[in-house]
């Protein structure tokens, strides 16, 4: 099942993969929990789910305003935590699972101009690590990658809408901010995310893995 407030998205996904669908807004609680029973009712079962919504934001404490620190608090945070409770009890009924959010290396390290969409990623961190904790004994492994910047649709349209008329230095910029000298693919990402979802990352449980060109390295 996957999961979208892009109806364009979830068609091409559709198209490309021939998986159910949804439109849903993760922050909904009814609307998840509807789109939990479609997919029981469909699937037989849910053993597996990515928490991968997300938006961004620039600014530091004193320039970011408590709708933009709402906002990002609604779809970073609320809208995991929504969607790893709406699945938790039925993992735990059918002998466990896996759940694998999508934090940033903004929940590592200190990123410039970056105030709530950091705070959002730190609370992803937490939340990976207490779930992971508190269903042990109930197979449920959680775990959270932590990636630099990927370069996706999001990203340029990020640049777009924050650095008008600078796009292509913006962008040369991001990247090389990475010591590989590159932003990431998604492929890399969903290879990453393929093997923690898998029975091969059986030992792994409440980790956040880096996928960043060695940015939290240096």
């Amino acid at each position: 099942m996957g999961l979208d407030k892009d109806r364009v998205a979830l068609s091409r996904l559709h198209n490309e993969l021939g998986i159910l669908t949804l439109e849903a807004d993760v922050t909904d609680a009814v609307a998840i929990e509807h789109a939990v029973a479609a997919t029981l009712e469909h699937s037989g079962g849910l053993h597996i789910l990515v928490n991968n919504a997300g938006i961004a934001h620039v600014g530091r404490i004193t320039n970011t305003s408590d709708a933009d620190f709402e906002r990002v608090f609604r779809i970073n945070v609320q809208g995991v935590f929504v969607c790893a409770r709406a699945v938790v009890n039925h993992m735990q009924s059918a002998g466990g699972g896996v759940i694998l959010n999508m934090a940033s290396i903004a929940s590592l390290v200190g990123l410039e101009d970056r105030f709530a969409y950091s705070m959002s990623k730190g609370a992803v961190l937490s939340m990976t690590r207490s779930i992971a904790v508190d269903y042990l004994q109930h197979n449920i492994r959680c775990n959270c990658i932590c990636p630099a910047r990927i370069h996706t649709p999001f990203v340029d349209a990020f640049i777009a809408e924050n650095y008008p008329g600078c796009e292509s230095e913006t962008f040369e910029k991001l990247s090389k901010s990475q010591p590989v000298g590159r932003m990431g693919t998604p492929d890399e990402v969903a290879k990453l995310a393929l093997y923690l979802c898998s029975d091969e990352a059986s030992f792994v449980t409440g980790a956040a893995y880096p996928i960043d060109g060695a940015y939290t390295a240096v």
